[in-house]
């Protein structure tokens, strides 16, 4: 049976080119990066021209570049450091976000909700973007922080980050984005976008798990989230992980100088598959705006089926997708970005996320539609939900 992946979007493969660079730092050069003899320094050397190599790829300084174990905890930091250091400082107690932000956002933001600071969630339109005039009515000298995903990872809409950013400063708030899944697509430069901070991770761009980084503009401070020794430069303990670090800086290069070789193939991929599915199943909706969407993205709903059920029938057939966010896998709720961008609840249920990637070949492309139609086809004979 033919196995084809479409859920890059919860996780990629690890490039094999990546494996070689990190080999070294799993095997020979083992020393711990803060030990202070030979061993430690050749570590400790790696890491730095990992930060090195990270901070040119988004044109920042290499003492803006720390490094987490993944986007989760730079989301973490981000929030909680930001709010509690500079809402003591200011007296600032308000925190905007957009309702359809990543878990990891919307749960540090409620914890902080829940010490003191008022938060509010922009809604977003039909294609799932951010208008400005929204956050302009929303934000006030109250604000300390501004968090706004670059990309979504449900429905692949991209925010104007640049122009969210410049109307946080106006108001003397700081921003923060969370640029996860959009590192893959998009090529980040944080003095062009001016953003304070930036979280993204290994795991979304051929690297490895485990791995994450927080870009902190030069001259913002915030609190410390891992509390420990005295690593990245004091700012966030922990034994640094130095194979992933490496693992992470060597992803991030090839997927900077190979993105519009990749992104012209996955496109290319991903609208062949709709193009199919809209010609050949009747009664689905493309769920999100096709223009301001990373390439690999395909968000679609299947009429009157639940999105469960045809997830299995599709793994038995050798197919991965997904139902949304892979950290919100557990969850019987409809998807709160579908909710957002007004899919009707009764049809939520049966979304699906295809999310291609430079390895997705049309061969594959074309099994999967040809799977997908009989699939469908027999879930909706069998479902009580389809109109006879």
């Amino acid at each position: 049976m033919k196995k084809v992946y479409l859920d890059y979007s919860a996780t990629t493969p690890l490039d094999k080119r990546v494996l070689d660079d990190m080999i070294p730092y799993l095997t020979d050069v083992y020393g711990n990066a803060n030990s202070v003899h030979s061993f430690g320094q050749e570590a400790s050397y790696a890491v730095d021209n990992a930060r090195r190599t990270i901070a040119e790829c988004i044109n920042a300084k290499r003492t803006e570049v720390y490094f987490t174990s993944g986007g989760t905890e730079a989301n973490n930091w981000a929030i909680k450091g930001i709010s509690v250091r500079y809402g003591k400082i200011s007296g600032r107690n308000h925190i905007i976000t957009s309702a359809i932000e990543h878990p990891s956002i919307l749960e540090s933001v409620k914890y902080m909700s829940n010490h003191g600071f008022e938060v509010t969630y922009l809604p977003v339109n039909s294609d799932g973007i951010i208008e400005e005039d929204v956050l302009r009515k929303a934000i006030s000298e109250k604000t300390v922080l501004v968090s706004i995903m670059t990309a979504n990872n449900e429905i692949g809409s991209i925010q104007p980050i640049k122009e969210l950013a410049k109307i946080a400063h106006e108001y003397g708030a700081l921003f923060h984005t969370d640029a996860v899944q959009a590192m893959n697509s998009i090529k980040a430069d944080v003095r062009d976008t001016n953003v304070d901070l930036m979280s993204f991770s290994g795991h979304k761009i051929y690297g490895p798990k485990g791995v994450g980084v927080l870009y902190v503009k030069s001259g913002i401070k915030p609190d410390k989230f891992m509390i420990g020794g005295h690593q990245e430069r004091t700012m966030r303990g922990g034994t640094t992980n130095v194979p992933a670090v490496v693992g992470m800086a060597s992803a991030l290069k090839y997927t900077v100088a190979e993105m519009e070789e990749n992104n012209a193939k996955i496109r290319q991929a991903r609208d062949h598959f709709i193009d199919r599915i809209k010609s050949e199943i009747p009664h689905i909706r493309i769920n999100g705006g096709m223009k301001n969407r990373v390439v690999g993205n395909a968000n679609v709903t299947f009429e009157y089926i639940e999105g469960e059920s045809l997830l299995l029938s599709l793994d038995l057939m050798g197919i991965a997708c997904s139902s949304g966010s892979a950290c919100s896998s557990g969850s019987l709720e409809p998807s709160h970005v579908l909710m957002a961008i007004g899919v009707p609840i009764e049809i939520a249920h049966g979304s699906i996320r295809f999310s291609f990637g430079k390895d997705t070949t049309i061969s594959d492309v074309d099994y999967v539609v040809d799977n997908l139609k009989s699939a469908v086809e027999r879930l909706r004979l069998m479902s009580p939900l389809t109109k006879k």
